[in-house]
């Protein structure tokens, strides 16, 4: 059965779907993007992502494709036509096809939509949380806004392939101080001696992830303290558990930094009972 894309008012085989060759998103990486959780059958955090998709539209003074009810209508039907029921969508706006300036195009250039899902395997991700993911670090090396969810991932595909030549499976930014910042597609968090989660502030420096801000509700009900202040990499090299948080991998636990072990080498019971709440505090959306 052939995949199905969204692409400008049209739903079309994956494999046929494109966009024009003067689409800013491929000549600038003028555009953004969103990436949603669907588990059993549902839309994970979808408010969520829709609020952050507007703020990243109004932060690069984008215009909207369409709004937010046509634009929830496409995306589950774009869910539908592909049958996901665990899996995700791919949402991303550019500012439009126009002839190629640094400057925006004029104010009646179309913004491009295009949206895809695919079906995952949730056994696959089971197993990652069975055993846990190595990680490195490598210095900040990325533009200051990142707090903007762009398609302009250059350094963040360097640095996974950097972390895989490694023998690893990602990658933690630290800036010139020793200050872990995040990973290269997630938010980092750390389970300090006294059982405190500490997540770096997302007001500047980081991307204020969805799944970052379900997690402090789910800490919460589970009456877990949390501290959003700065740490080092020392620090989170001393820490009881070491996670990442993303709407693709949920809460997953660092077991290995820099070849060095996060504690006993093992995938740790906080993360464990935060991912078992997560799904029944997070909003659900039907599709």
């Amino acid at each position: 059965m052939s995949r199905i894309a969204y692409v400008n008012g049209a739903y079309v085989r994956h494999s046929d779907a494109g966009v024009h060759i003067e689409d800013r998103g491929f000549q600038f990486a003028d555009a953004v993007y969103e990436v949603c959780e669907v588990r059993k059958g549902l839309i994970v955090d979808l408010t969520r992502h829709l609020d952050r998709l507007d703020r990243s539209l109004r932060e690069l003074r984008m215009a909207h494709p369409m709004g937010r009810d046509a634009l929830t209508v496409v995306i589950r039907e774009v869910l539908r036509r592909n049958h996901v029921r665990h899996g995700m969508f791919y949402l991303q706006v550019s500012r439009g096809a126009a002839k190629r300036d640094h400057f925006f195009p004029s104010a009646d250039t179309v913004p491009t939509l295009v949206i895809t899902a695919k079906s995952t395997d949730p056994s696959v991700m089971l197993r990652k949380y069975e055993t846990g993911i190595k990680v490195i670090t490598l210095a900040e090396n990325r533009w200051d806004r990142v707090d903007i969810k762009t398609v302009g991932l250059l350094p963040n595909v360097l640095a996974k392939q950097q972390a895989k030549e490694a023998g690893a499976q990602d990658a933690i930014y630290i800036d010139r101080n020793g200050i872990v910042m995040e990973g290269a597609s997630s938010n980092v968090w750390i389970v300090a001696a006294d059982g405190t989660l500490v997540t770096r502030p997302a007001e500047y420096g980081i991307l204020r992830g969805i799944t970052r801000t379900t997690l402090l509700d789910v800490a919460a009900a589970l009456k877990i303290a949390v501290e959003e202040r700065e740490f080092s990499r020392d620090e989170m090299l001393a820490a009881r558990e070491v996670f990442f948080t993303s709407a693709t991998g949920s809460c997953t636990p660092i077991v290995s930094i820099d070849g060095k072990p996060v504690a006993n080498g093992h995938p740790g019971s906080v993360a464990a009972n935060i991912r078992d709440a997560f799904f029944e505090i997070a909003e659900k959306t039907a599709i």
